[in-house]
């Protein structure tokens, strides 16, 4: 044993069982957080579950099983003694009809202790009041009952498949042509106070401005009765009448629907392809009722876009501040004294870059920009608010060091020899650097990228501060030129984990949200780093000779 430690093999055997037990720990979040968030997207079994308490009469709840727990109560009997009572949190739904849509209750109020599934009962997701369990009864259409029995249902998709593609027609005016009216009716308006400041407005002007005017409210005019006749017939697609737990009917129109599913009378290969067409309806739809539903594309658009900004902002700052550290700067005290303020920059809490951000970029550099290239627009800020472009620039600052350090280590590893031989050529040193010295090492300049992508897209808390906000109304990224808005604010998936797992209403129902949102941010952040990775490993291959 004494040369086994003398020999340091301890260490080794530490070592090993440290890393082991961090990827165990590593993967099984990764894998807690994947079946908790993918479970979401599942179609689950709904049971009518038949209560009997004493002295009460019986009481049938129909839902999903969401969760279970043990809890200690006080033995009625006894009351000084607390016994495990095992309970079952039911998502009954309808929510517009009970005022909640989550129930624990206790196993021993279940009649024999068991449960029956639903047979033929319907999952409604609604726009509005989350979703409902019931028994679809009939499809009413202009007053009149059109399908009932056993052909309502094939009624209802067709109906639905209908007010889908109203829907989606709908989404599109609103959305992108009368945002499209309406971008250009303010660029108008700016255009026009920029010749009043200038004192160059003329009449000639007023009327070719008033003449566009017409032409793009005409064109909304038009639009609005597109829309009016679209909403008219979305309302005729009529609505169902459905019979829920305790015999009580309730209407749904068909403009509230979603989607109708019955999860007990599913096949395998029939939950598969609503669990594939679940998932991504998430990716690819807008939230809806406080982020607790719906879709979180707006926040995967706005994390890439932030994403990539800072990338384009921290490369080159990282890469030149290296380079004049380690090639052009003379080794002393205030070269150390620089290193020292990195490394220990590095180590400054997020949030106080956030502070930075807001009261320098938004408060000072963006009411100067505001005050020189777009006084016509004040009161009304454009760059003096947070939004994308200083959210990326204040996590650049933040990962700044990482670049810096990386791109450094890079450098010293380069041999002198290589720099002497291009100078001994004839090259001058910027020949030297760009061409010799920067190719090789940008390795180390995508492993600093890297390490730089996985922090900024997990960031909050500076977020908070310079541009991130619960709900966008308009994408920073869209067809209405310079279609990237730097002014606007954004969403991010990490404010959207926080805003739904902590500001939510509604926790129950928005906790499988939260394991499907940080998964999806995991993946993200993964597929970032592995294109950088690759591009790496690409450099790396191509560089190895000279580096030999």
């Amino acid at each position: 044993m004494k040369t086994w430690f003398n020999k340091g093999e301890h260490w080794v055997w530490f070592s090993a069982s440290a890393v082991s037990i961090a990827v165990v720990l590593v993967f099984g979040l990764l894998f807690l957080i994947a079946a908790r968030g993918l479970n979401h997207f599942w179609p689950h079994e709904v049971y009518d579950f038949q209560l009997q308490k004493t002295g009460a009469q019986p009481e049938t709840i129909t839902g999903e099983i969401h969760n279970r727990r043990i809890k200690e109560v006080f033995d009625p009997n006894n009351p000084t003694v607390q016994i495990k009572e095992p309970q079952l949190l039911i998502k009954t739904g309808n929510r517009d009809v009970y005022g909640l849509d989550f129930r624990w209750i206790s196993e021993k109020y279940v009649k024999d202790q068991a449960w029956t599934v639903a047979k033929g009962i319907s999952v409604i997701e609604r726009s509005e009041w989350g979703n409902l369990y019931g028994y679809v009864h009939s499809l009413v259409q202009n007053g009149q009952v059109v399908a009932t029995g056993a052909n309502v249902l094939a009624a209802v998709d067709k109906a639905l498949d209908r007010s889908h593609d109203i829907r989606a027609e709908i989404h599109h005016i609103e959305k992108v042509v009368v945002g499209g009216i309406n971008y250009e009716l303010q660029n108008l308006r700016f255009e026009q106070r920029k010749l009043e400041l200038k004192q160059a407005l003329t009449s000639e002007h007023e009327q070719k401005f008033e003449q566009r005017r017409e032409q793009l409210q005409a064109e909304y005019a038009g639009l609005q009765q597109n829309l009016d006749n679209l909403y008219a017939q979305l309302k005729a697609q009529g609505e169902i009448q459905v019979v829920i737990s305790g015999g009580r009917e309730v209407t749904v129109p068909l403009s509230n629907m979603i989607s109708l599913w019955q999860p007990n009378d599913m096949h395998f290969g029939q939950k598969l392809v609503f669990f594939v067409g679940s998932i991504k309806n998430f990716l690819l739809d807008d939230p809806r009722e406080a982020n607790t539903e719906g879709g979180v594309f707006p926040a995967i658009v706005g994390t890439l876009t932030m994403v990539i900004l800072m990338t384009l902002f921290v490369m080159p700052m990282g890469v030149i501040a290296a380079i004049y550290m380690r090639e052009y700067a003379r080794e002393g005290w205030v070269l150390r004294l620089i290193r020292i303020s990195i490394n220990n920059l590095a180590g400054v809490p997020s949030i106080v870059f956030g502070i930075f951000g807001l009261g320098f970029f938004v408060y000072v550099l963006g009411h100067s920009i505001d005050q020189m290239f777009y006084s016509y627009a004040l009161p009304n800020p454009t760059f003096g608010t947070p939004g994308l472009l200083w959210a990326a620039l204040t996590m650049a600052l933040l990962t700044l060091p990482v670049v810096i350090v990386s791109t450094e280590e890079g450098l010293s590893r380069i041999p002198r020899a290589l720099r002497e031989g291009g100078l001994a050529l004839g090259a001058t040193k910027y020949e030297v650097i760009m061409r010799i010295v920067l190719p090789m090492t940008l390795p180390a300049i995508m492993t600093g990228l890297i390490l730089a992508i996985a922090r900024a897209a997990g960031e909050v808390a500076p977020l908070m501060l310079v541009g991130v906000v619960k709900l966008a109304s308009e994408l920073p990224v869209n067809l209405n030129a310079p279609f990237v808005h730097l002014e606007q604010k954004f969403m991010h998936l990490g404010f959207h984990i926080y805003d739904v797992g902590f500001q939510s209403p509604n926790v129950e129902a928005s906790q499988p949200l939260v394991y499907a949102t940080s998964l999806l941010l995991v993946l993200v952040i993964v597929a970032l780093n592995l294109g950088a990775i690759a591009i790496r490993n690409r450099l790396r291959e191509k560089y190895k000779a000279l580096d030999n």
